[in-house]
């Protein structure tokens, strides 16, 4: 199994992820979290984790991640601004992921960013076929 459009660094700009064959590894493609009902895999949340971290960082603009959060998230987002001091890039752990109900998931990440880490928690909602993050919070 291959993966389109998967990251060649921590810290890519991509968030395309799907089964292909060799022959469409030159092609980039849109997000597919799965078919309706299913949740992001963990490769894909961490992505999002690691994006968010990047914007929270002063690393990333947030209007890179705009399509993923939903309008109150967003402004959220950009009324907290930089929120992680980190001396080099961040990178975000592995998701710890909860679902609370259908339709719903929690996740925590650890972010490294130097002599201190940071934690980064995120709640993702279905709306229609597109999983939305709806809220972000970080120490």
């Amino acid at each position: 199994m291959y993966i389109a459009g998967g990251p060649k660094t921590p810290y890519n700009d991509s968030f395309s992820l799907r089964e292909c064959t060799e022959s469409d590894m030159s092609t980039p493609l849109a997000l597919v979290w799965g078919p309706a009902g299913s949740r992001p895999d963990e490769r894909a949340l961490r992505h999002l984790g690691q994006a968010l971290a990047e914007v929270l960082a002063g690393r990333r603009p947030p209007e890179t991640v705009a399509d993923r959060l939903t309008e109150r998230a967003y402004q959220e987002l950009v009324r907290a601004g930089r929120m992680l001091d980190a001396r080099r890039p961040p990178f975000a752990g592995r998701p710890h992921v909860t679902e609370p109900h259908d339709g719903a998931i929690e996740m925590c990440l650890l972010v490294h960013c130097g002599d201190r880490g940071h934690v980064l928690a995120l709640r993702l909602e279905r709306r229609g076929v597109q999983w939305l993050c709806t809220d972000v919070e970080t120490a």
